[in-house]
């Protein structure tokens, strides 16, 4: 388990085994899913001042991080439809 806060086990806890499960049947979700890894290890990074950056800078990385946890919470809720 990762000890990144905010990563999705526990942002959607209860939903590990749905989250992998949809990761194997659907790439766009699985691609969701990197992304959002992605950008919450680099938001992690700058609140810990391992990356340094402007307070714009970081405030962009947690509304990206937003927006691609509200696209994996939609998908969760509707299954594999894009959207």
């Amino acid at each position: 388990m990762s000890t990144t806060p905010h990563d999705l086990a526990e942002e959607f806890p209860g939903e590990v085994e749905k989250i992998h499960a949809m990761k194997m049947a659907d790439a766009h979700f699985a691609k969701l899913v990197e992304q959002y890894n992605e950008v919450n290890k680099a938001v992690h990074r700058a609140e810990t001042r391992l990356d340094t950056m402007t307070e714009a800078a970081e405030n962009e990385l947690r509304r990206h991080r937003s927006h691609l946890k509200d696209h994996i919470a939609h998908h969760l809720a509707h299954g594999a439809q894009h959207g």
